[in-house]
């Protein structure tokens, strides 16, 4: 018959099996502690925003005229200028005064040309017509003389690409059908150039 185990050593083999299940745990710690970790960073990511930026030569008094004759017509130039980084699109309104309640901007007709090598009456033949032979402006609201200034791409905008320019003939006529009673009236136009982008913006 075997002798039964004695309590000291069943207590000697409890502490070896708990000294036995304890390194056995520390191993996995030690192992799941050992892992190869790596990192990089990329660092001076710049951004910086692109330009709508449009003017124009000249930028005030395009053309002028005094004592004008029913049949008289006078011309002026302006060059306009995209001077930003983007490409971009614009429009032209004209507004007109009416002090003297005799609306002759509404008399008045112009007409605006690109294209034009000369702008005087013997090159006005040349070009394409961009607005022909309208009222000189709003008297109430700027009215649209080329293209349109809503958002977005509207029907006779001017595109231009960024650092190019376009040189626009400007005639303004007074017509020989104009009657007595607009003798001695007065009216200065006010045109305005409107731009926006043309990237992401269709």
């Amino acid at each position: 018959m075997a002798r039964a185990t004695s309590t000291p050593e069943r207590r000697r083999l409890a502490r070896t099996l708990i000294t036995l299940t304890l390194g056995i745990a520390g191993v996995g710690l030690v192992a799941s502690s050992a892992l190869f970790t790596d990192s990089v960073t990329i660092g001076s990511n710049s951004f910086t925003n692109g330009t709508v930026n449009i003017s124009t030569d000249p930028t005030t008094t395009a053309f002028t005229a005094s004592n004008l004759a029913p049949g008289d017509s006078v011309y002026g130039t302006v060059k306009v200028t995209n001077g930003g980084t983007l490409p971009m699109r614009y429009a032209i309104t004209s507004s007109a005064t009416n002090a003297d309640t005799k609306a002759l901007a509404s008399q008045l007709q112009m007409t605006v040309k690109s294209g034009v090598g000369t702008c005087d009456a013997a090159g006005f033949s040349a070009g394409s017509t961009l607005y022909n032979a309208g009222a000189l402006g709003g008297l109430a609201s700027a009215m649209n003389i080329v293209g349109d200034p809503a958002t977005g791409a509207q029907t006779g905008d001017r595109a231009l690409a960024a650092g190019t320019n376009e040189t626009l003939c400007f005639r303004v006529t007074l017509p020989t059908s104009t009657p007595n009673t607009y003798q001695a009236a007065t009216t200065t136009a006010t045109l305005t150039f409107a731009a926006e982008q043309t990237t992401n913006n269709p």
